[in-house]
């Protein structure tokens, strides 16, 4: 029993939180900033509880379109399913009550925030798959860690704002940029199974693409800052940040 729940932590990476951190982050900026600096703290923990779920249930889905490949990638290769400690219909099933859970905490809020769950359910299964054939699958990956963002806006307006949409574009570069790093890992691995990423795809270029991704990023937050009417605290904190 206690190796089977092992397997199942391990699935949904309850063992390496910093992947809900980094979804966390921007959900929790869009948060902050639609509310003005203060947000209700149940619809921060009912967000924190649903990142969680949906960053999970991503994980496992992830491993079951991976199952063939992640054998043979020296850093995934350790993974419950590669290892066939589970079976893929319960990767399956692990996925889908998980991001149940997290649709039911969804119902709390308006009808806009609820429809916006519906692509972002779609964009998280359809992720693992787009590393087949999309030469820049980081990018598809960058829209789905980034939904939080117009979901918090509407959570808390009804609708999304310029502002939101503004800065779920900053994200998409910020994603880029860390996931192109995580890439290079497995950049060899990639190639002889003929898989697609940002990482092959930019090839000699692949770190001055990472360091525009975060220079775009990093001027986008400042433009936002001066859009919303910021004070120097932000500025300093995008400062630190870069």
């Amino acid at each position: 029993m206690a190796a089977r729940l092992d397997a199942y932590e391990r699935l949904i990476r309850l063992d390496k939180p910093i992947g809900t951190l980094l979804l966390l982050w921007p959900t929790l900026t869009a948060l902050w900033l639609a509310s003005s600096g203060s947000p209700s703290w149940i619809v921060v923990g009912i967000f924190v509880v649903g990142t969680l779920l949906m960053r999970s249930a991503g994980c496992a889905i992830n491993d079951y379109a991976d199952r063939h490949f992640d054998a043979h990638v020296e850093r995934t290769a350790q993974r419950p399913l590669a290892q066939r400690e589970i079976e893929p219909w319960e990767a399956l099933a692990v996925g889908a009550v998980l991001a149940a859970c997290a649709f039911l905490l969804l119902l709390r809020f308006n009808r806009f925030t609820i429809l916006l769950s519906i692509p972002a359910l779609g964009i998280t299964i359809a992720y693992p798959f787009f590393k087949r054939f999309f030469e820049l699958p980081q990018a598809f990956l960058g829209i789905a860690f980034s939904f939080g963002i117009p979901m918090a806006y509407a959570a808390v307006f009804g609708f999304v704002p310029a502002p939101g949409w503004w800065l779920f574009t900053a994200n998409l570069f910020w994603v880029m940029a860390y996931d192109t790093e995580y890439a290079m890992v497995d950049r060899e691995d990639d190639i002889r199974l003929g898989l697609k990423t940002s990482a092959i795809a930019f090839g000699r270029f692949a770190v001055l693409a990472v360091m525009l991704c975060y220079a775009v990023y990093l001027g986008m937050l400042t433009w936002i800052g001066r859009m919303l009417g910021l004070g120097p605290l932000f500025y300093v904190a995008v400062l630190i940040a870069s």
